[in-house]
């Protein structure tokens, strides 16, 4: 047997024994990052070639250390996005509203849409519209310095500077400039109730951003919020979506009445048929 795969078993576990819920897939991961290859590669890694830091990598990953923090790397849709200490990492079910925002950009009959990214962290889904929707301008707020240092690396590695302005501000207040000509708004925002600390996986309790996680005692305080702010940048027939946690999704429709100026405004579904982000449109005038 190969003896790195034979390694890979072994820190599988490991992993698995420290509580790690992927325990096979990082495993692989560490390997490929540390060798240099990808995870499907692995076989072509020789013995001579085996890297004794595989096993520094493991034991931070059994400490609950995010594996992201470990390579450095998070894959997002077709991005692969820097991320360390001071930046939320960017999750897979965030893809599916960003998909959602992506279809409802293309479907839309505007040129040139202008769109908002609120509480970017980075830049995944801001990045992401830019780079599936060729003609968008995207404005990424963002209040924390550190995730926002990220966002901008990130958002010169990958080439797209000219056409996602990256901006320091408070996400409830940002952009005036931009009032009524937004043709789509979107965020995922602090959801996650303070009384749950417990309940939440040390690698995202100890290593996220606490501003990125913690929205008050119901985890909606800024969802309230950004009901205000999506009538103030919208334009009229404009879309919004903003992601929320397990069992929230009722709670926030009616935070955006047709009395305000709401429409169609629902809950939709990720992957595993569980309600994820909510989406809605400003009224026409």
């Amino acid at each position: 047997m190969n003896f790195l795969l034979d390694e890979v078993a072994r820190a599988t576990l490991r992993l698995a024994e420290a509580g790690v819920d992927s325990p096979r897939t990082d495993a692989e991961e560490l390997a490929a990052f540390v060798h240099g290859v990808r995870r499907g590669e692995l076989h072509q890694v020789a013995d001579s070639d085996f890297d004794a830091l595989y096993w520094e990598c493991v034991a931070r990953r059994a400490a609950r250390e995010p594996l992201q923090h470990i390579t450095g790397r998070a894959y997002f849709r077709y991005l692969e996005l820097a991320v360390g200490p001071g930046v939320f990492t960017p999750r897979p079910e965030t893809e599916i509203m960003v998909d959602w925002a992506i279809e409802t950009l293309r479907a839309m009959d505007v040129a040139d849409p202008v769109v908002v990214d609120l509480g970017t962290g980075s830049g995944a889904i801001a990045i992401s519209i830019a780079q599936e929707v060729p003609r968008s301008r995207v404005h990424a707020v963002e209040l924390d310095p550190a995730a926002l240092a990220w966002a901008e690396r990130n958002i010169h590695a990958t080439g797209h500077g000219e056409r996602v302005t990256a901006h320091h501000g408070d996400l409830r207040t940002a952009l005036g400039e931009l009032d009524g000509r937004a043709d789509m708004v979107v965020s995922n925002p602090p959801y996650v109730p303070t009384g749950q600390a417990d309940t939440v996986p040390p690698e995202v309790r100890d290593h996220d951003p606490a501003p990125a996680l913690w929205g008050g005692a119901d985890g909606l305080d800024l969802i309230r919020d950004l009901e205000a702010v999506g009538r103030r940048l919208l334009r009229p027939g404009g879309a919004m979506a903003i992601e929320h946690g397990d069992g929230q999704g009722i709670d926030i429709p009616p935070l955006f009445p047709e009395e305000r100026g709401w429409r169609d405004v629902r809950n939709r579904k990720d992957l595993a048929r569980r309600d994820r982000f909510v989406a809605m449109r400003r009224a026409d005038d």
